[in-house]
């Protein structure tokens, strides 16, 4: 399962985690950070084990993926320790082997390693009282850690990235009888692919006879547009920057009229963009490390990611144009917002949908680097669509 990502990887998040708490007051000598992995668990009622997928701060810090294990990393010199579940004999007949403890040192490429004692996973361990413990230095820096990417996290994410945009390619091949369509005569699909905890997330809009309509094309470029333009600025305000092209190219529709400046002053973007612009990207981590207050603003509340855009940061952008209609019938109630809207070209859009681009990206120091390989303009989605000779 290493022979791709490295145990290598998850030694060197370690490293990190330990030269950020070195730098931190109030961290004492021969310091110990222990971490605590998921717990498997079963269908209510049942013995069937639910899909397990491990807690993402230990598997950050170990690439572990089994369950109920305890982890020790001395701060002082880097050195780990993995604390492995006590299985009984009769888990070999129903799971399969039960490997020693060698097989897991060697595995995951750690110092020591040895057995919990315990079967299952529990809030703490025996004789935790006999140690000073402190539950508020380790967060903001493990926080911290994740939110750049190491030179091998970067290069997983474009494997996870290149497979993920293969299934979208091969998803406008197929037939899609089963899936919901959200925009008229087209499709959407948000979907991403995930390589050891690390994933991508991606969302296609395409038309299911291989030809957008005039309208699908108008609102899908918009959309385009506004995603290009974010990823050529790559700087704090991108959200706004979204809903200005957003509301610009909705002018010239002619379903908007009236200055663009005063939309934004309310909030006129978020009627039809409702939610942020992207997140984080990786073994998923908050977008509000410590210090980072959400914003307490109309159309602004449901982001994501509040903290500055930094070099190495895997992130998603996902402008998008829809048409719900309860929102479009707030914004109609408004009269801040009404004065603005045609209702008689809006008409035409109410049970359109909507569009939305979704592509992962990379910071890099001088700008960005896409790590989406998809059709993405109308020309590009409507040749790729007929040169595989399959309709909707």
């Amino acid at each position: 399962m290493l022979s791709f990502l490295s145990a290598a990887l998850f030694a060197e998040n370690r490293q990190r985690l330990c030269q950020g708490l070195k730098a931190k007051d109030g961290v004492a000598p021969k310091s110990v950070i222990v971490l605590q992995a998921g717990e498997q668990k079963q269908r209510y009622c049942t013995d069937t084990y639910m899909p397990f997928r491990q807690e993402s701060f230990f598997h950050w810090a170990f690439g572990v993926t089994e369950a109920e294990c305890y982890e020790a990393i001395y701060v002082d010199t880097g050195k780990s320790i993995l604390f492995v579940p006590k299985l009984p004999e009769s888990y070999a007949t129903w799971m399969g082997e039960i490997h020693p403890r060698e097989y897991f040192k060697e595995k995951y490429t750690v110092d020591e390693n040895t057995d919990s004692g315990s079967i299952c996973r529990k809030a703490s361990f025996e004789g935790i009282s006999q140690f000073q413990v402190n539950n508020t230095l380790l967060h903001p820096v493990i926080v911290e850690c994740r939110l750049t990417k190491t030179d091998m996290e970067l290069e997983v994410l474009r494997y996870t990235n290149r497979i993920s945009s293969e299934a979208h390619k091969e998803v406008k091949s197929c037939r899609t009888d089963r899936h919901t369509c959200v925009m008229s005569l087209a499709i959407l699909f948000d979907m991403g692919g995930e390589y050891y905890c690390y994933s991508s997330d991606i969302t296609c809009s395409f038309p299911v006879n291989g030809k957008f309509t005039p309208d699908q094309k108008a609102i899908y470029e918009a959309v385009l547009k506004s995603s290009r333009a974010v990823m050529a600025a790559i700087k704090p305000e991108m959200h706004r920057l979204a809903d200005r092209v957003h509301l610009e190219e909705l002018v010239k529709i002619g379903i908007l009229r009236g200055s663009v400046e005063d939309m934004l002053k309310v909030h006129m973007g978020s009627d039809f963009m409702p939610h942020s612009l992207g997140h984080l990207l990786g073994i998923d981590v908050g977008g509000y490390p410590e210090g980072i207050e959400r914003v307490n603003e109309s159309g602004l509340k449901s982001f994501r990611m509040g903290c500055l855009v930094q070099e190495r940061m895997v992130l998603t952008v996902e402008p998008g144009i829809y048409f719900i209609n309860h929102l479009l019938d707030q914004a109609l109630a408004n009269p801040a917002q009404s004065c603005f809207i045609n209702n008689e070209v809006l008409t035409r859009f109410r049970s359109f949908g909507g569009v939305r681009i979704e592509d992962d990206i990379a910071v890099t120091a001088s700008g960005m680097e896409l790590l989406t390989c998809v059709p993405r303009t109308v020309e590009e989605i409507e040749a790729f669509m007929a040169d595989r000779g399959k309709s909707f």
